[in-house]
């Protein structure tokens, strides 16, 4: 063979060379932001699945939360006090309604028929005076208004989708609450060992905080529901229990259920006259602000204070981007979010003092033995 002939071989590896510490680091940042992305992709495909399971965990925290205390006094078993919640809640709720069903089913729908009449009257009011054409503009905005608040999802969209929802919900809650250490264990599994105790601290934080929030909400909710009903009734507002009931159900939406509420309890109060009318808004305001400046701080103080702006601007978009069923828990998912980032600032601080006592160790050895190198010295 001659000289010209020879053939030439690289050392150096190619691009495509695995070996190569370049290529394995950028090979794996790539991987990094394309699991990244790929996870974004999976959570907004699988979005609702994941809010019906949140809503599980939401569901099993009230559920633990009434274990817990009815341990307080009666030291049962943990299936024995689930089983007895569960029991007593059902009792509630099916009592309220055997006795009181056919009530509710006639206001609900003297409700409907007001809400239309005084959608109609506004409408009207809105044309004499000149600001609307024509009474239908008046429902075409108002179901723009409406469709803002938050569009219904696939999971939501129908009566017999809430009920499915519900269903899954309380199933999810319920098993939960049976055997929540197993649960607990399953996600400590899933973190490093390294950072597992830090990661079981924040879970228990988040748990803790979510009892609390839950507790204070469903006192909240039962004492807008009575105190309206009862002061509704007194004051002679026709349909003063459902509108009791309703006005408890939303207070579990902090701000937009308030607001819901209270229209509807001002519309029915000025369908029946003035006076009524003028009560109905002395009510919804004396409630509202014994709630916000008596209920609310004694909860605050003992778990998550979330300022109201916050809770608003969550509520407007996770119900603009999830539905109702994102608007109903826009509130617990944000105080989780707060406990983690919370637990986040704690965990960096102590570490950083950590660093400032051991630099702090480390110069006084310097200053008492001044012929000892420096350890940085030493290092390098």
């Amino acid at each position: 063979m001659r000289e010209d002939d020879s053939v030439s071989v690289y050392q150096e590896p190619g691009p495509n060379e695995m070996r190569d510490p370049v290529i394995r680091a950028e090979l794996k940042r790539a991987s990094v932001w394309f699991g990244l992305a790929v996870a974004v992709g999976l959570v907004v495909l699988l979005i609702h699945p994941l809010l019906i399971i949140f809503g599980g965990l939401v569901f099993a925290s009230m559920l633990d939360g009434g274990v817990r205390l009815l341990g307080r006094v009666a030291p049962l078993p943990r299936p024995v006090r689930l089983a007895l919640v569960v029991m007593l809640v059902t009792i509630f709720i099916g009592g309220t309604f055997y006795a009181m069903g056919v009530q509710i089913v006639e206001q609900a729908e003297q409700l409907r028929a007001t809400l239309e009449a005084q959608s109609n009257r506004i409408a009207r009011l809105a044309v004499d005076l000149g600001l609307m054409e024509s009474p239908t503009d008046f429902s075409g905005l108002a179901q723009q208004v409406l469709g803002s608040i938050g569009r219904l999802t696939s999971a939501v969209g129908s009566l017999l989708g809430a009920g499915a929802t519900l269903l899954m919900i309380m199933i999810i809650g319920l098993f939960v609450a049976m055997e929540p250490r197993i649960y607990d264990r399953g996600l400590q599994w899933m973190v490093p060992v390294a950072e597992r105790d830090e990661f079981a601290i924040t879970i228990t934080a988040m748990a803790t905080n979510m009892r609390r929030l839950l507790a204070g909400r469903l006192a909240g909710m039962l004492f807008e529901g009575v105190v309206t009903w009862l002061l509704l009734w007194l004051a002679g507002v026709p349909m003063a229990l459902l509108l009791g009931i309703i006005t408890g159900i939303l207070a579990f939406i902090p701000n937009i259920g308030a607001f819901v509420s209270g229209v509807l309890m001002v519309s029915v109060g000025f369908s029946a006259g003035t006076s009524e009318g003028l009560w109905a808004i002395a009510i919804y305001f004396g409630v509202q602000t014994f709630d916000g400046y008596v209920v609310i701080p004694m909860v605050a103080r003992r778990t998550v204070d979330l300022p109201p702006a916050l809770t608003l601007s969550s509520q407007i978009l996770f119900s603009t981007l999830f539905g109702v069923l994102g608007l109903a828990l826009a509130d617990p998912m944000l105080a989780m979010i707060k406990v983690a980032l919370q637990r986040e600032s704690q965990v960096s601080a102590k570490s950083r003092r950590r660093r400032g006592r051991r630099r702090g160790r480390r110069g006084g050895r310097i200053v008492a033995s001044p012929e000892e190198p420096p350890p940085d010295a030493a290092v390098g």
